[in-house]
């Protein structure tokens, strides 16, 4: 690291001791601007009572006055960032609307509960999916940057559900796209830039809490970092982390790119890169104020000595902390799957996040106890919630309605968060060494200089007055040159100049002629101009007439307009008693409408009779009478139409007719109904909330029947696609291969030929697929060679998802050699799957490619697989995706997995390949 301008060091106690007295002055205002705050600054009169009292004459003072103690109440500033869709979400939520709504310019945030009802909450900014890195880092990051510099304490973090952008908001470092660089980077850049490195000190501690152990990202080895307080001040300090001093902005993101080498992260269904600790970055910087150290120092006089008019003052230093946490994604393990050592990690995280919480709640309800004992991230972070810093919070969410629970949870974090309010402080103190250096420094040049001038100036006035005799020699006969040389210019001049005026002369003389002629003839010309003129007024008079004419005819033509609007008048009247006439209609209308209702209400009731007299063994049709149901209810909807009413949603419908009368429907002999009655049973699978209801009521079990049964291709389209969406779900999913779903879908994709129906089996199979339990089961009855024999479609809908489900497959295996399971070969190979991943490894289609690139990445993973990656040229895309993928996050488990297998990397280095 010596090489980019900054070393590692261990520093020996929470703070350096200094022979000074620290100054705690508050800023002008809660959140004021540089500027203000520099003004406010400005050191006044002794009349006015400034911090620093001016003495005529005396000794250095022993210590500053302080001009506040206590700090001025700072609020913190609480935004919120929405991170956009995925490629998983616009896939698995395209028939559901964002669970979020964002007003920036109002600062607002809807949370949507249903499609009727929402809530609104207020931040101090409110950041789009679009807003970019650049707006986010001036809006959260740069007051508390500039308020560090000015010599306040700061802290930066992001809080917010797995997956929704912290560590892309905080830590991206940008080396491919400049315009991504994350806070961290830009706030250095903004530090470098307005510190000298003269005279002033930046140095950095990069660290993460890990199962609640502080280990230093920048020496592995130090990974029990203890947490010291002042008992004093109660300042939080890490006297054993790593300080490494900061020269430039090439060695700060190498250090970066060091400690994230470090962070531990895993795999999860919520983020293939998902952060297993808090990590928190350390900026101390310690600047010298410009300016002040000088206003009362000695003056040099014109005698070239110094004399001291008042007492000189050291140079006052100010150190303050920037602090970066970007904290672990809290999850929910169902959702985000974790087992094991993961599981133990997500407890850990969750405890942690929870006692943060417990604390900004005591804070916000001004509660006599705060918890920050109760977790290692509460203590460090004691400063930032409650104590002297200036803190700004961004909290980050997702779009998907899947995780509404999580993005209310974080919403609610930030708000209490706003509540909680912070007594800033500004820590000044006087560098009395550093004023003895500079003075013994001082004294030491002058006294050289002295000595120096003096010999200098003995040698000048020699010099000066052996050159003042040679100037003046020379000067003398220099003069006597020019005289006679200005002498005869003088005279040439002068008889030039008197031609000049001759020739002028004439000139002016031939002008006077010619413009006495002109004078003349223009004498003549005035006559024929008075004709002219009143030829003019002729015709101006003709005009005149001719202009009053057209006004009068102008006139006649208002008139008759005005007739005209009068007549137009007595129609407008009429149209208004016709449209009272339809409006009368209107409502006659309604209340047929209304009589209609209360009829479809009875019908459906004779319906459900003539259906029990059926079950009784009654003769009789039930079909008739929900014939005439629909046709009643067609009537209806014409009529709702006509007056542009609104339509009832399948939620409604399901609620009005019962979930066991839908399903009945299934097994109707008439091919339309059970059309329509799969559809609507599909309709509500799509809704999480009604797949319990559905399963419990053998819906899927009805599913299956209907799918093994049919013939009638729409039907077995459908019904593929309600079985999907119930497979969302764990328990469904197992209940689908006790069943024997597998089965049935392999059966429906060997006959199908539509490509929408096989989509949806694709689809089904694929969300099987990323089940652990199942993969034996699922290999067993056929399900991967089911994905296999449906890649000869060619639709890329289809393709899409055959690949999602093997990169399901591939990321449970991998999972599984994680956690330590034995295992042999990959299921996905001997089923003769990695040809094809390897053919279409760079499709055209994103989603194809993406989904493709993951599976072949978790395949590398397992060192079993290594030979057949060989020799299937897999491992040239494996180089191609870690050098050229458009995702970070596989682009970076491309070269883990390249650099972590010993067979992979002997064969790259058999074929020369630089990874």
């Amino acid at each position: 690291m010596a090489s980019g301008g900054g070393g590692y060091r261990h520093s020996s106690s929470g703070a350096p001791t200094r022979l000074s007295t620290k100054i705690d002055r508050q800023n002008s205002g809660a959140y004021a601007t540089p500027k203000a705050s520099a003004k406010s600054r400005i050191p006044a009169s002794p009349s006015t009572g400034s911090g620093f009292r001016r003495s005529s004459s005396g000794p250095l003072p022993a210590q500053p006055r302080a001009s506040a103690d206590a700090g001025v109440p700072g609020r913190v500033r609480v935004a919120v960032r929405l991170r956009p869709r995925n490629s998983e979400e616009l896939v698995a939520d395209a028939d559901f609307g964002d669970c979020v709504e964002l007003q920036p310019e109002l600062k607002r945030l809807k949370l949507r509960k249903n499609n009727w009802e929402s809530e609104t909450y207020e931040f101090d900014e409110v950041l789009t999916e679009s807003a970019s890195q650049k707006r986010v880092y001036e809006v959260v990051a740069k007051p508390v940057v500039e308020s560090v510099m000015e010599g306040y304490n700061g802290t930066v973090m992001a809080y917010g559900q797995t997956g929704t952008g912290k560590t892309f908001t905080l830590g991206r470092l940008g080396d491919e796209d400049t315009a991504a660089r994350g806070i961290m980077v830009r706030a250095m850049e903004d530090i470098l830039a307005d510190v000298s490195l003269e005279t002033d000190t930046v140095s950095v501690s990069y660290m993460q809490l890990y199962m609640e152990t502080i280990q230093d990202l920048l020496d592995p080895a130090n990974d029990n970092i203890a947490i010291v307080e002042d008992p004093k001040t109660g300042d939080v300090s890490l006297p054993a982390a790593t300080l490494v001093d900061i020269r430039d902005q090439k060695s700060f993101v190498e250090l970066l790119r060091v400690g994230e080498q470090h962070r531990f992260a895993a795999n999860t269904k919520l983020n293939t890169e998902s952060s297993r600790s808090h990590a928190i970055l350390m900026v101390h910087v310690r600047k010298t104020v410009k300016g002040r150290q000088d206003m009362d120092m000695s003056y040099r006089g014109e005698n070239g000595h110094h004399t001291s008019s008042h007492s000189l003052r050291p140079p006052v230093i100010r150190k303050s902390k920037l602090v970066v946490v970007d904290l672990a994604g809290s999850e929910r393990i169902d959702k985000s799957g974790s087992e094991g050592h993961t599981l133990e990690e997500a407890k850990s995280i969750n405890l942690s996040l929870s006692a943060l919480g417990k604390c900004i709640n005591a804070l916000a309800e001004n509660s006599p106890h705060v918890p920050v004992r109760d977790s290692k991230l509460t203590r460090l972070l004691r400063d930032s919630f409650g104590g002297t810093a200036r803190t700004s919070l961004v909290v980050t969410i997702g779009p998907s309605p899947r995780h509404r629970g999580e993005t209310a949870s974080t919403i609610m974090f930030g708000q209490r968060a706003m509540k909680v309010e912070n007594m800033v402080k500004l820590k000044e103190e006087f560098d009395y060494k550093s004023l003895c250096r500079r003075l013994d420094i001082e004294l030491d040049k002058l006294i050289a200089e002295n000595e120096r001038q003096r010999k200098y100036f003995e040698d000048e006035v020699e010099r000066l007055r052996v050159e003042a005799q040679k100037r003046i020699a020379e000067a003398e006969k220099s003069c006597k040159i020019a005289l006679e040389n200005e002498k005869t210019t003088l005279q040439q001049d002068y008889r030039d100049s008197i031609k000049k005026l001759e020739e002028k002369w004439k000139v002016n003389q031939q002008a006077i002629e010619k413009s006495r002629a002109e004078q003349e003839s223009r004498k003549a010309t005035k006559s024929d101009e008075l004709l002219e003129v009143r030829n003019m007024l002729e015709n101006e008079k003709n005009l005149r007439q001719s202009s009053q004419d057209e006004i009068i005819d102008l006139r006649n033509q208002v008139q008759h307009w005005k007739k005209l609007e009068e007549s137009r008048g007595s129609e407008i009247v009429k149209l208004r008693k016709l449209l009272d006439t339809e409006a009368s209609q209107k409502e006659k209308l309604e209340e047929e409408i209304a009589v209609l209702k209360s009829q479809l209400l009875q019908l459906s009731l004779e319906a459900e009779e003539t259906r029990r007299s059926l079950d009784r063994g009654a003769s009789g049709k039930i079909f008739p009478g929900l014939d005439s149901l629909m046709s009643q209810a067609n009537r209806n909807s014409q009529l709702r139409d006509q007056t542009n009413g609104p339509k009832p949603p399948i939620a409604k419908l399901f609620e009005q007719v019962g979930l066991q009368k839908i399903l009945s429907l299934l097994e109707s002999e008439d091919a339309d109904v059970r059309v329509h009655a799969v559809k609507v049973v599909a309709n509500l699978a799509a809704e999480e909330a009604n797949q319990e209801k559905i399963v419990e009521a053998g819906g899927l079990t009805s599913l299956l029947t209907l799918l093994r049964s049919s013939e009638d291709e729409t039907i077995r389209r459908v019904a593929a696609g309600a079985i999907a969406n119930l497979a969302m779900n764990e328990t469904n999913q197992e209940m689908i291969m006790a069943q024997g779903g597998v089965s049935l879908l392999s059966m429906t994709a060997s006959d199908a030929e539509d490509p929408q129906t096989l989509r949806m089996v694709a689809g089904a199979i694929a969300n099987l697929c990323g089940n652990d339990k199942l993969q034996a089961r699922l290999r067993g009855e056929g399900g991967i060679k089911a994905l296999l024999g449906m890649v000869k479609c060619g639709h890329p809908d289809v393709l899409a998802q055959v690949a999602r489900g093997i990169a399901n497959f591939a990321k449970c295996e991998s999972r599984a050699a994680t956690q330590g399971n034995t295992m042999g070969r990959s299921l996905l190979i001997e089923d003769g799957s990695l040809p094809w991943i390897v053919k279409n490894a760079n499709n055209e289609a994103a989603p194809i490619r993406r989904h493709i690139e993951l599976a072949l990445c978790h395949l590398a993973q397992h060192e079993v697989n290594a030979k057949e990656i060989i020799n299937e040229g897999a491992l040239w895309e494996l180089v191609r995706i870690s050098r050229d993928c458009s995702r970070e996050d596989i682009r970076m488990l491309a070269y883990r997995t390249l650099t972590s297998s010993p067979t992979l990397q002997a064969e790259m280095r058999r074929l020369r390949i630089e990874c």
